[in-house]
């Protein structure tokens, strides 16, 4: 069975930067493209950033220009830089394979705070 073990969340004051990291067991990691999703208080899960197999990314507009996706195919890892932070981008940050759905990992809380 496929993990998906999510961290690098932490409190944050605007305009901050954090880096996030998901680690992937199994080989589906080297297969397929990878996602961050993130689900603020009382909101649906949205999607953030999509990278391929080969590190080609695609972002959401809400933040686009100031997060990168990026991935390390030898390490099973995925990552998302991200800078300026608002008090919007608070959630909890899960990663997940968009077109092979898997059990959600616990996520990681990434708190943009004054």
């Amino acid at each position: 069975q496929v993990q998906l073990v999510e961290s690098g969340g932490g409190l944050v004051q605007p305009g901050g930067s954090l880096r996030l990291s998901c680690s992937v067991s199994g080989s589906i990691f080297r297969i397929y493209r990878m996602a961050w999703y993130r689900q603020a208080p009382g909101k649906q899960r949205e999607h953030v950033a999509t990278v391929s197999v080969s590190n080609s990314p695609t972002y959401a507009d809400s933040v686009k220009g100031r997060f990168t996706i990026s991935r390390d195919n030898a390490k099973n890892t995925m990552y998302l830089q991200m800078n300026d932070l608002k008090t919007e981008d608070t959630a909890v940050y899960y990663c997940n394979v968009p077109n092979n759905l898997q059990p959600w990992g616990e996520g990681t809380l990434v708190n943009v705070s004054s």
